[in-house]
């Protein structure tokens, strides 16, 4: 079936939610770059952001692990996270913001690591998070020659997921839809040698309750369990948003060393937890990252997590 055949058949109610999806990212377009990042980050932080209820989530996230933090500093936060955030959204549709990723600067010692893997044709899975512009993180990896791979997740709305799409791919391809068959592409290609980058802060029904932030909040393994598996390097890299608020450091940490999928994940959630405390205005404090963490879902998968621990400790 055509494109065409496939948006006749889309409703028109449909449709036209999605071009008001679009609407804001259309008329930014109209201004220069260096004034249209600035402006989508204002008007999200001062307009967007209060009327759908995030600053209010990011308040209440701040209140379960800073309880004590003064209200002006958790009102500063709130302003960076919701200003980052539509910073990250006008710039996916931004055709200048892939010059910006692309030479951003790289630091760290996992940029060479993940560059000797792949001329050894050996896989590597990168894991990263949502702090700073983890697309600017993906430009920049793409610029450095190594061949990625990434998920995304669909948009409920077909025409917005249409153009999201289209944006994620125009950063770098193969992008892997969150399903089935996204799972056996990502299996062909760490087979085939390739890099494979997963965001692995978010509320997972799937994860286990590991401490983040002191918290308990469901935590995937799977990263590390692919690392394992495929004998691959695992690599945290984070994309820090400079003072100028255009420009990008991507900073590749040392690989976190094999051990099983547990450990190597509570390191992963140290390391996350480390740099979100030094920029804590460019994490995204909007997800309910503890949603589950404690609640029948949480408890019934600490009940894995306990035998996951007890395997692990028989050198399971």
């Amino acid at each position: 079936m055509t494109e065409p055949d496939r948006q006749d058949r889309t409703p028109i109610r449909e449709r036209l939610i999605g071009l008001a999806l679009m609407l804001p990212v259309t008329l930014s377009r109209m201004l220069p770059y260096r004034w249209r990042v600035p402006v989508a980050g204002w008007l999200t932080a001062r307009i967007l952001a209060p009327l759908a209820g995030y600053s209010r989530r990011v308040r209440e996230n701040l209140a379960l692990v800073f309880p004590d933090m003064p209200k002006a500093e958790v009102e500063r936060i709130v302003r960076g996270v919701n200003d980052n955030a539509g910073r990250n959204m006008i710039e996916l549709y931004s055709p200048e913001f892939v010059s910006r990723g692309r030479n951003a600067s790289a630091t760290g010692p996992g940029l060479e690591l993940l560059l000797k893997a792949q001329a050894q044709g050996r896989p590597a899975v990168i894991v990263s998070g949502h702090l700073g512009s983890f697309n600017a993180a993906r430009l920049r990896i793409v610029a450095s020659g190594l061949r990625i791979a990434c998920f995304y997740r669909q948009m409920r709305n077909r025409p917005f997921n249409a153009r999201y799409e289209r944006a994620m791919t125009e950063i770098s391809e193969p992008v892997f839809v969150q399903n089935r068959a996204g799972v056996m592409q990502t299996v062909r290609h760490l087979r085939g040698g390739g890099t494979l980058a997963i965001m692995n802060d978010l509320n997972a029904h799937d994860g286990l309750p590991l401490d983040f932030f002191g918290h308990k909040a469901l935590t995937s393994i799977s990263a590390a369990e692919l690392a394992l598996k495929y004998d691959a390097p695992l690599v945290p890299v984070w994309a820090r948003r400079m003072e100028n608020g255009l420009d990008f450091e991507v900073h590749f940490e040392d690989e976190i060393p094999h051990t099983d999928p547990l450990t190597m994940t509570r390191e992963f959630n140290r390391r996350l937890e480390a740099r979100v405390r030094a920029d804590m205005d460019q994490w995204f404090w909007i997800h309910r990252r503890w949603k589950d963490g404690t609640n029948p879902l949480g408890r019934q998968r600490a009940a894995d997590l306990e035998k996951l621990e007890r395997r692990y400790a028989r050198g399971g």
